[in-house]
């Protein structure tokens, strides 16, 4: 993953997506090093997980690479910013946006949990979103409309690490506008970096030329206890159905 800082970022067009910084994105940051999972340059690293953070912080919208696709994060806790959001995707403001964690002991509270913490930590970090009841902590203009909220833990080492760094959850949503196809590199999304404070690019995430890639995670609601139900297949649904019902004997809700 590599990691240039965007030069002379132009003035942001005024308040709206992006603007938390007063800035908008004209180029993307590309991580150091040749692939994500192993940095060559500790310090560049760190500069760019700050460069990150402190964007999310002062209330802007970062495109970051996932595990699945390409993300757009900001604070879950920030109400602004979670609208933000929504006028970035043109987005129905009922349809949810998930929280993203840098680690499962994370989600106990901002979630309530009727599940094994084993299976949990069995599918996540992973491709996987997981539906969980939400617990009062969470933000109540983060999907107002609903009881429940979707947890992500992406198996990818810079957005756990700018989870981590942040007070609080993130948002996360697919770097696309809505009912359009999700994107593996960040140039497919060029569109949106005048509305974003940060690009950070990690490379190719997955095969361009591969509609299986862009499938995204796996929906599966767990709120209803000892049962499952897939809300979007994704790219892990056999993986993550056998873990539900072989291993810890979970059935389909509909059954």
């Amino acid at each position: 993953m590599r990691v240039r800082r965007a030069p002379g970022p132009a003035p942001g067009p005024g308040p709206g997506p992006g603007s938390g910084l007063g800035r908008a994105c004209s180029s993307p940051l590309v991580l150091p090093g040749a692939a994500a999972a192993a940095p060559t340059s500790p310090r560049g690293w760190a500069e760019v997980l700050a460069a990150a953070a402190g964007a999310l912080q002062a209330g802007g919208l970062v495109a970051v690479p996932t595990d699945t696709v390409y993300g757009v994060a900001c604070l879950a806790q920030d109400s602004r910013a979670v609208r933000s959001i929504y006028g970035l995707k043109g987005r129905n403001g009922r349809k949810p946006l998930a929280i993203c964690l840098g680690d499962v002991e994370h989600i106990y509270r901002y979630c309530h949990v009727n599940v094994p913490d084993e299976l949990l930590r069995d599918l996540l970090p992973g491709p996987v979103t997981l539906v969980l009841k939400r617990s009062e902590e969470l933000n109540k203009d983060l999907n107002p409309f609903t009881s429940l909220v979707g947890v992500r833990i992406p198996n990818h080492p810079f957005i756990r690490e700018l989870a981590r760094a942040c007070s609080g959850p993130l948002a996360l949503t697919s770097a696309n506008i809505s009912s359009q196809a999700s994107t593996l590199t960040v140039s497919e999304f060029r569109d949106l970096w005048p509305q974003l404070s940060l690009v950070i690019d990690g490379g190719p995430v997955g095969d361009v030329q591969s509609p299986e890639c862009r499938l995204g995670s796996t929906v599966v609601d767990l709120s209803v206890s000892g049962k499952y139900t897939i809300i979007r297949p994704g790219c892990a649904l056999q993986s993550t159905v056998e873990i539900l019902r072989q291993k810890y004997g979970l059935v389909p809700e509909s059954s």
